[in-house]
């Protein structure tokens, strides 16, 4: 195979939760991530130089080593060397669909999409739990973006324990194009706010996670009961940038008073969402909210909820 075409779709978080701290100072997290039909699209094509080129359509994604899909032929480079000697390196073209600096895992599922790519043209021949860990090496979302669907996710979000699939649910989008958040600040405010309620004893980490896997939302996956789905979702870093950006704040207000079946903020955002029963309810909500806040810089979308990760066609 000398080249393929790959859909990297987006992710919301349903539900996130933290817990603890780690030893390598992450966050003890436990999350519910669920992918989404709002998808990238990549030509990965082998042209035999020595070298990796990257080129993206949207013109506020970097090309070069700060690109998590640069890095990613990077790391397949190290990590398989006689098999990049053997067959060279691609041009990686990164058709952007997915809202930049949104919360959506646009950059983890473009690298997802690169380690399965490469996997392929370089006739490796690794399973996907083998992609997975190497996922793990350049970003918690990048194992969760390769195989996709509806899965728990602990650890630092690496581990991951698919559940009942989430389907036939749609979503509204709603982000400021200009307007970006900070991950890494997200999680060290709400460190500095609510690190005096982290878990630290083991045992009561593992409890927490297993009364997630337990609990009302996994229930209500499981049970295709749609409105008790979009009462139970949660995220705990809205309590430190909601206060911080109030054009998010009042975004995830006007959704939620327009209906649906509940809003949100996914990760760290600044992307809210909205979970609707129908193609018909979406529209009818991103109608209203773009009567709401006519603002230009507000980008709103309209997708599916969906039950794989990277698809090769």
């Amino acid at each position: 195979m000398r080249s393929c075409t790959l859909i990297a779709p987006a992710k919301v978080n349903l539900y996130l939760e933290i817990i603890g701290d780690r030893l390598d100072g992450y966050h003890e997290l436990v999350m519910i991530l669920q992918s989404i039909d709002l998808a990238d699209r990549l030509e990965i094509c082998a042209y035999g130089a020595q070298d990796f080129n990257l080129t993206c359509s949207h013109p506020q994604v970097p090309t070069d080593e700060t690109n998590l899909a640069y890095c990613a032929a990077q790391l397949m480079k190290l990590e398989f060397n006689e098999a990049f000697a053997n067959y060279g390196g691609v041009d990686i073209t990164i058709d952007k669909h997915i809202p930049v600096a949104a919360g959506l895992a646009g950059g983890s599922t473009d690298a997802a999409a690169v380690l399965v790519g490469l996997n392929l043209i370089w006739e490796l021949g690794l399973t996907i739990p083998e992609l997975q860990r190497l996922g793990e090496k350049l970003g918690s979302d990048v194992p969760f973006c390769i195989a996709g669907g509806t899965v728990v996710a602990t650890g630092k979000g690496e581990k991951l324990d698919p559940i009942e699939a989430c389907e036939n649910l749609w979503i509204v989008l709603g982000k400021y194009q200009s307007l970006a958040v900070s991950t890494s600040w997200a999680y060290q405010t709400y460190r500095q706010q609510f690190g005096h309620k982290y878990v630290s004893d083991r045992a009561a980490v593992t409890s927490r996670i297993s009364k997630v896997h337990s609990g009302p939302l996994v229930k209500s996956i499981s049970h295709k009961d749609n409105p008790k789905i979009g009462h139970f979702l949660h995220n705990d870093l809205e309590k430190v940038v909601l206060p911080k950006y109030c054009q998010v704040m009042k975004l995830r207000k006007t959704l939620q008073q327009i209906g649906g079946l509940g809003t949100m903020m996914s990760g760290s955002g600044p992307t809210i969402f909205t979970l609707c029963q129908s193609q018909e309810e979406a529209e009818n909500i991103k109608n209203k909210a773009r009567q709401a806040i006519f603002d230009p810089d507000l980008e709103l979308l309209i997708t599916k909820l969906s039950s794989t990760g990277i698809k090769v066609i």
